[in-house]
């Protein structure tokens, strides 16, 4: 009975044993090859899948781990896996040193996002699939910089991911694997190249400095001379209007006395008919002591000048006389 019972619990542990063996299990985002006899079966998806135990065996595929360190550094290690992980995966690669075209050696870094999107492709086109890509990655990134000066590399990043996105897409399209994106990371030139680099920025920098200082002191010249020039203008301009209104106000004001003595002598003339009397000759006596009266104005001028014709002025001042008694 013992003997019985050992049996049947040998029987019921190589049952449940085998049934474990035929039960696979896969996650969300994950597949697994499964082989029968050594060769390409099926494809399992994720969920609950039932195979042949020791016929049906799942296909390891040779994968790549990084692990961080404690210098900030990271360790890579390579391990057998019987699943494939669908998602998108990051590949951070090491540092590495490349030649550009003028002949920099100059120290890059990338990381590679890619997917893998055909897992059948992925295990039997490619023997080491995360080995081929960080080579493949590699090289391709020597060809591009390459082509390329070191300012070119230092400034056209986004160039060089184009053309690493490219060439890595169309190689690896053949392992079933999508590249998404290649970023690179760091540039580094060695050390006396940045020193002349950034002397040369220095350079750069005060050039413009002195250009923009020259700039600004000839803008402030022109600026001046416009300024100096309109004040020129407006002050010709005011003394033009000056002129203008000083002339229009003497031409009014002898317009102005023109028609008051022309007033005048209407009134005289008037006057004068009135009375009989000449009113030309009342005129003239009236200019006549006008004048004389300016003549001996002078405190010191004790000379009297009397007009050549006498007789003008006595026959005026009879005139004068006349109109008046009149």
């Amino acid at each position: 009975m013992p003997s019985g019972l050992i049996i049947f619990g040998a029987i019921a542990l190589l049952v449940i044993f085998i049934i474990s063996k035929g039960l696979k299990i896969v996650q969300q985002s994950q597949t697994m090859i499964i082989e029968r006899l050594g060769k390409y079966y099926t494809t399992l998806n994720s969920g609950v899948n039932i195979i042949i135990p020791f016929i049906d065996r799942p296909r390891p595929m040779r994968w790549r781990y990084t692990i961080p360190a404690g210098n900030g550094d990271t360790i890579v290690r390579f391990t057998d896996v019987t699943t494939i992980d669908l998602r998108e995966t990051v590949y951070d690669f090491p540092r590495q040193s490349v030649i550009t075209k003028d002949n920099v050696v100059t120290e890059i870094n990338a990381i590679l996002y890619f997917q893998i999107v055909e897992p059948i492709r992925a295990m039997y086109e490619i023997q080491n699939l995360p080995d081929a890509i960080e080579k493949l990655t590699q090289t391709s990134l020597r060809n591009v910089i390459g082509e390329m000066d070191l300012d070119e590399t230092l400034t056209s990043r986004d160039t060089i991911n184009s053309k690493l996105r490219t060439i890595l897409d169309d190689a690896t399209n053949k392992w079933g694997v999508k590249v998404n994106r290649v970023e690179l990371q760091d540039i580094n030139p060695p050390r006396d190249i940045r020193d002349a680099m950034e002397k040369q920025m220095r350079a750069e920098r005060d050039k413009r400095a002195q250009i923009l200082n020259a700039e600004g002191q000839k803008e402030a010249l022109i600026r001046g001379s416009e300024g100096r020039m309109q004040e020129s203008i407006n002050h010709a301009e005011g003394e033009r209007q000056a002129q203008v209104l000083h002339a229009k106000a003497e031409a009014e004001a002898k317009l102005l006395t023109a028609q008051a003595e022309a007033e005048a002598i209407r009134l005289i003339a008037d006057a004068a008919a009135g009375s009989g009397a000449n009113p030309t000759q009342y005129l003239i006596a009236v200019r006549y002591l006008e004048t004389l009266r300016e003549m001996t104005s002078g405190q010191n001028n004790k000379t009297v000048y009397i007009p050549y014709e006498a007789t003008g002025v006595l026959s005026s001042l009879g005139g004068i006389k006349e109109l008046l008694s009149k």
